[in-house]
């Protein structure tokens, strides 16, 4: 009893603390979500309009979330998820997306952005199912998945010659 409540603890804890989490969905590759933790559950919203990716993540099926350190970056903790999507306009919906819309950041809409997940998004739980995975002993890194933000060009010609020109003494 004493483990599972422990468990329990470094979920919640380190998820509430956790910018991003890591969502795995059924069938596609892990991407970062902005969330809020809110009722023991990882809430997100997407799948709209300027709003984050929920591929792979279907109602009532299973995710594996992967918390991140805000301040190192490294792997806290990684958990399993049941996925629950909650009904557009329900009390559980509405306190989810209240929670949400603090977190969102640069959202185009402001004070109508909930009106806007109502038509346009999902709302989903990430319920905490089973017991957390233990830590690897090595990297699981991959490779960036594509996208269209992708910004990488060339470097300019005179660069170089900005960065490495040596400052000239006087005397």
């Amino acid at each position: 009893m004493t483990s599972e409540l422990l468990d329990q603890a470094l979920v919640e804890e380190a998820t509430k603390k956790s910018g991003l989490i890591w969502v795995r969905g059924a069938g596609v590759p892990a991407r970062a979500l902005w969330h809020v933790w809110h009722e023991g559950a990882a809430c997100v919203v997407g799948d709209g309009p300027g709003e984050q990716p929920l591929s792979g993540l279907a109602d009532g099926g299973p995710a594996e979330v992967t918390v991140r350190s805000k301040d190192k970056g490294g792997r806290l903790v990684t958990w399993p998820a049941k996925v629950v999507e909650l009904a557009s306009g329900s009390e559980a919906w509405q306190a989810a997306v209240a929670e949400l819309k603090g977190k969102r950041l640069n959202a185009p809409d402001g004070e109508a952005m909930p009106e806007r997940w109502a038509r346009e998004c999902r709302v989903l739980r990430l319920e905490p199912a089973g017991t957390p995975a233990p830590l690897p002993d090595g990297s699981l890194a991959e490779a960036p998945l594509p996208s269209p933000a992708t910004t990488r060009r060339p470097v300019p010609a005179g660069l170089p010659r900005l960065l490495f020109k040596r400052k000239r003494g006087r005397g």
